[in-house]
């Protein structure tokens, strides 16, 4: 027999099995090397949370005490996923779409990112769960009591169990639960380690239940014999009840915030559902398959003792089979504590966005969006409230002393947060529905699940205003939950359920159809209903200029310097301004929302950006346009809106193109003037010379030499010109080759500076250099990379305004890059023509007086393309600032 301290010791080791496995799966998952984490079967293991503790042990003794009652448990999700599996598929789409991260975040999401519904959801569901971790806690609590009767020894302080139990589960949960601020909110090591514990507790139930057919009974004839005498099957059939619990098993799939944390949240492709509604139907076939046959076996052996809810771990100790017992005690342990960890999860999520977050941002508002730490106060705030929702579960176990009353907390649970069914059902399915109707409902049906349910439950384990209950508050006895509204309910769930579900739905939809909604709500639900039309969130931000410093401080305390500076420099690019700060316009705006909504939740996220750049999500002219609808273009508003919005954004394209067409059409006739001018110059000279030499007069042999050197000099710069020409072509068609070799950088710029004539007497710019910063070892085409440097002296050269012209030259390292800076002291490039300058022939209205055709700086960017690095103009309101960039293989290593 197993002792007790043996039985701790095999837990302690269990959950160490557990953290290697969770930091495994993390350490797998971050190389890229765990592709059974994004496997199909993994994420349907996952989905077995939903069997906890509740119906590890208690569907054995409800089958013995209510026959096959317990089947409804596990006939609404395979219901749901069978036959609402297009609901569940476009749940995960919407999750995935709005980078939803918890429960309350998708109902806030829908109705207008509100902040409020968020916080009342999350409540509810908190003092919904609460009860339902005690009961968890409860669970391992006896079962460690049941082995220690069986060993003989003294039973266990149940406090302290369910104190170091809790303990070391919020441990484990805020390990892996609260590494780091992730936008999809997705836990390698929490699935594994979830996925681990649904094999452990099937491989168990089925090993009870071999044993249980085929050792104790003479196989499967002699285990149905046995079904037919047993009380089991003579139990009363309540078909009301059978329906009941059935639709409330299957709300509770959708609507638990454990279930949507791995249902949704967890979900890492869509594809996983097809497999998963299947597998996990026959999953929960499985795991119920010998429920009853342990039932009618524990109610004929005497030695199972007088519990049936024990009967999974009485029934082999009492036959003498310790090692069945043992790994059935993990079975129940791990659906106690898979359950617990993932709840915990979920709600400190949806506490720390929904509550905390908001609050600390309130306080926080005189100081600035942006001020404190955020990304720690986020993760600090997460792991706080994993403590906090664990110890009010341990309190709640503590309160009740563990009282059998405790059994029925299960579907309590399941009532209590199904009143959000109503508001998320409507809100996917219904464009109409408001956050009026929603906040209605859910209040509505609360309110009434806690008086007729929660608060007798309470009052029954612990003691509270039984006179208030018997009575009904001032004595109005038709508002006792004993007898509410007057009715003598024979069953109170049922009763409890029809009111309040029944409340909750009809002032939902009265709520919904005397309130407008509000135009982001439109949008939103435009966006929910018709998700498969529109894979993101409408463009609805209208930025304030002058804000994206702001933005870039506030991204960087929730997402992290380099994830917040990646994703700054990608838009960036895209808008075509390389090297400076993006513009805050719509489509970057609502980027960084749904960024930031992976990691404190959508609400919260769109009350920070709103905070920073003041700007309204909706105008006056949606407004008005949502108000004039009719019932035709309600139903394709969001169509046209998107297409309205991607129009607009064509136009000004189409805009900036013409404009950038306009000007290349006058560069491009100023470039046929100015290269026939610089043809027809050297050629005119050659033939007038030319014709000179060839008279008959002749001339003398200085004016001959003179003329002569003429010829030789423009003959020169035709070939130059041409040869520029020549080279853009060979460099664009991607036919140059490279001549890459060991060179330095300080030696290329000395090249380069002689080259262009800048320090000869006389020399019209002054160059600034640190020759200590150009002491880089480089691997590269030094004679290419040398022709960008001196079109970039010659041009500061020729076009530098300044009174006392100065070019300075920096070398910056940036990791594994270096990055040489150009920049004089002049009035810089006009803004209308920076787009243009690396354009073939592009030359400049304050360049008409300075030779050249137009192709250096187009020469030069090919160059650098084609060593791998790039040549950027930096726009800095002053002087003219170029940007080469060299990539990590030209550096040589030392």
């Amino acid at each position: 027999m197993l002792s007790f301290n043996g039985l701790v010791a095999v837990c302690v080791l269990y959950v160490a099995g557990l953290f290697a496995v969770a930091f495994w799966a993390e350490k797998r998952a971050a190389e890229g090397k765990a592709r059974w984490l994004n496997s199909p079967f993994t994420y349907t293991l996952s989905l077995s949370i939903y069997t906890t503790a509740w119906t590890f042990y208690g569907a054995v003794g409800s089958a013995a005490r209510s026959g096959l009652e317990f089947l409804t448990i596990y006939l609404g999700p395979t219901l749901v996923f069978i036959g609402w599996f297009w609901l569940l598929r476009k749940m995960v789409r919407i999750g995935r779409a709005q980078r939803i991260t918890s429960i309350a975040d998708m109902i806030s999401s829908r109705y207008g990112k509100s902040g409020g519904l968020a916080a009342m959801v999350t409540l509810l569901a908190v003092v919904g769960t609460t009860p339902y971790i005690a009961l968890q806690l409860q669970s391992v609590t006896l079962s460690f009591s049941v082995f220690a009767r069986s060993g003989g020894v003294g039973g266990p302080d149940a406090e302290a169990t369910a104190v170091w139990v809790a303990a070391g589960l919020a441990l484990f949960t805020i390990v892996f639960g609260t590494r780091s601020l992730d936008v999809n909110e997705r836990h390698p090591g929490l699935v594994s380690a979830i996925a681990l514990e649904a094999i452990v507790k099937l491989f168990a139930l089925l090993a009870l239940g071999v044993f249980v057919v085929w050792g104790v009974a003479d196989g499967p004839a002699d285990m149905l014999a046995r079904i037919e005498a047993s009380p089991v099957i003579d139990a009363s059939w309540n078909g009301a009840r059978w329906v009941g619990i059935t639709a409330l098993a299957a709300a509770a799939i959708l609507c638990l915030p454990r279930m949507f944390q791995v249902l949704v949240v967890e979900n890492s492709d869509e594809r996983h559902l097809a497999t998963a509604g299947w597998a996990f139907p026959l999953y929960l076939m499985l795991i119920s398959l010998f429920v009853v046959p342990i039932a009618v076996i524990g109610l004929d052996l005497p030695s199972a003792g007088d519990n049936p809810d024990l009967f999974v771990l009485t029934v082999p100790l009492g036959l003498g089979r310790d090692g069945l017992a043992l790994l059935v005690f993990l079975g129940g342990f791990s659906a106690a504590t898979s359950m617990v960890i993932v709840a915990a999860l979920a709600l400190s999520t949806m506490v720390s966005n929904h509550i905390i977050m908001p609050l600390w941002l309130r306080f926080a508002r005189a100081e600035g969006p942006s001020a404190g730490d955020m990304r720690r106060a986020a993760l600090t705030a997460r792991r706080l409230s994993i403590a906090g929702v664990l110890f009010l579960g341990l309190g709640y176990y503590r309160l009740s002393g563990g009282a059998a009353a405790l059994a029925d907390i299960g579907l309590i649970a399941f009532l209590g947060v199904a009143q959000v069914l109503p508001a998320l059902l409507g809100g996917i399915l219904w464009r109409g529905a408001t956050r009026v109707g929603a906040a209605l409902g859910i209040g509505t049906g609360f309110a009434i699940w806690a008086w007729l349910l929660l608060i007798p439950n309470m009052a029954e384990t612990g003691g509270l205003i039984p006179a208030m209950l018997a009575e009904g508050p001032f004595g109005i006895g038709w508002l006792s939950p004993a007898t509410p509204l007057g009715l003598q309910a024979t069953d109170s769930l049922l009763t409890a359920m029809i009111l309040s579900l029944g409340t909750n739905t009809l002032l939902f939809i009265l709520g919904s159809l005397f309130s407008f909604p509000s135009p982001l709500e439109r949008l939103q639900g435009a966006q929910f209903v018709n998700v498969y039309d529109h894979s993101r969130a409408l463009l609805g931000w209208r930025g304030a200029a002058g804000t994206t410093d702001d933005l870039l401080i506030m991204a960087q305390r929730i997402l992290g310097t380099q994830r917040a500076g990646r994703l700054f420099q990608e838009v960036a690019l895209t808008q075509g301004r390389g090297g400076a700060m993006p513009e805050p316009d719509a489509e970057f705006l609502e980027r960084l929302e749904r960024e930031l909504a992976g990691s404190v939740g959508a609400a919260t996220a769109h009350a920070m950006v709103a905070q920073i750049t003041g700007g309204a999500s909706v105008s006056v002219r949606d407004l008005l346009a949502v108000a004039d609808e009719t019932a035709q273009i309600m139903e394709y508003s969001s169509q046209l809106e998107a297409k309205s919005a991607e129009l607009a954004q064509t136009a000004e394209r189409l805009r900036e193109v013409n404009q950038k067409l306009t000007e290349l059409s006058v560069q491009k006739d100023a470039f046929l003037s100015q290269i026939s001018h610089e043809l027809r110059t050297p050629m005119t000279s050659i033939r007038s010379f030319s014709e000179i030499l060839m008279q008959a007069d002749p001339v003398d042999d200085a004016a001959r030499a003179r003329f002569s050197r003429i010829i030789h000099d423009e003959s020169l710069r035709l070939t130059r010109l041409l040869d520029d020409l020549l080279d853009l072509s060979v460099l664009e068609n991607g036919r140059v080759s490279l001549n890459e070799g060991e060179a330095r950088l300080g030696d290329i710029l000395d090249r380069a500076v002689y080259a262009a004539g800048a320090l000869e007497e006389g020399g019209r710019i002054a160059i600034r250099r640190t020759a200590l910063a150009e002491d880089v070892a480089l691997w590269t085409d030094a004679d290419r990379l040398a022709q960008v440097f001196i079109n970039l002296i010659s041009n500061a050269q020729k076009y530098c305004d300044a009174d006392r012209p100065e070019l300075t030259i920096t070398v910056a390292a940036r990791g594994r890059q270096v990055e040489i800076e150009f920049a004089d002291n002049g009035s810089g490039i006009p803004p209308r023509q920076q787009a243009l300058i690396f354009e073939k022939f592009a030359r400049l209205d304050t360049a008409k007086g300075a030779p050249g055709a137009g192709l250096g700086l187009a020469i030069s960017r090919e160059i650098m393309a084609r060593l791998g690095g790039d040549l950027a103009y930096v726009p800095t309101g002053a002087g003219t600032r170029f940007r080469v960039r060299l990539p990590a293989r030209a550096l040589k290593a030392a």
